[in-house]
């Protein structure tokens, strides 16, 4: 069993963490991250910075380019996975767009994510009519390859994912970027129960929780949450990463509290 799929036990909501490395400096993931997993974080997703980041908002827009700057790279993101696993045995999946996958080398990257103690990648702007090849090199590494679903996906499309997608499934609460937003989408009832209809792996929810009151609503409906903006946005405004960290204690109660 994969690590990842541990976390998804019944009677638990999975709260999933993202940070992006190298955002503020590698020294605050390198401190943050224990931190969230100390403080009820089940997964953290690391994000590797990118110079186009089609899913993400301003938030991680601006995290991802001020990491670039720093000369963060996906050999220096592995490097921060190495550290890592040896202060934490929570499950890390790297967050990532394909194109440094395909420059690294599909091959390549999925054994150094192995060796680093990475359990899985998601890889937005991967279709999974294109991911056969890289499934393929993670499934035999062991690594989970998590595909995403937006609100406006087809039938088709959902039924894809659902065959494809291992660890869990990534429900996008939003057709749109990543970034807090003050309200959850009226139609995510409904989202989430196409997708249940046909998929048998846990659903989380991400794009737009910030608060512990949304988590604890999302929660009565999906198997997890995943949030990101709002982290990112704390460690901006906290250098000493407490605000982060109360945050995610905060998001693990409301989540505890709607299955006690």
């Amino acid at each position: 069993m994969s690590r990842i799929k541990t976390v998804f036990r019944a009677g638990h909501k999975a709260l999933i963490a993202y940070v992006t490395v190298g955002y503020p400096s590698l020294e605050a993931t390198l401190k943050v991250v224990p931190r969230l997993a100390s403080g009820g974080a089940d997964i953290i997703e690391l994000g590797i910075p990118f110079s186009d980041p089609l899913a993400d908002g301003v938030t991680i827009q601006k995290a991802s380019f001020h990491a670039l700057q720093n000369g963060v790279t996906p050999e220096t993101c592995l490097g921060v996975a190495r550290q890592l696993r040896e202060k934490t045995d929570v499950p890390l999946v790297f967050m990532t767009y394909y194109n440094p996958i395909f420059s690294y080398g599909l091959k390549e990257f999925v054994a150094a994510s192995a060796r680093s103690g990475i359990d899985g990648l998601i890889v937005p702007d991967l279709p999974p009519e294109e991911g056969v090849e890289l499934e393929g090199l993670a499934q035999a590494a062991g690594l989970d390859l998590i595909y995403l679903l937006a609100p406006n996906s087809s039938e088709e499309r959902i039924r894809l994912v659902a065959e494809r997608s291992r660890g869990f499934i990534y429900l996008v609460s939003v057709t749109g970027v990543t970034g807090a937003r003050e309200d959850l989408p009226t139609n995510l009832a409904t989202f989430v129960a196409r997708v249940r209809k046909v998929a048998s792996q846990p659903l989380c929810v991400g794009f737009g929780i910030s608060r512990p009151e949304q988590a604890k609503k999302i929660a009565s409906l999906a198997n997890g949450v995943i949030v990101g903006s709002r982290l990112i946005q704390l460690m901006e405004e906290d250098e000493s990463l407490m605000a982060a960290q109360r945050l995610v204690i905060e998001l693990r109660r409301a989540l505890d509290s709607s299955v006690s």
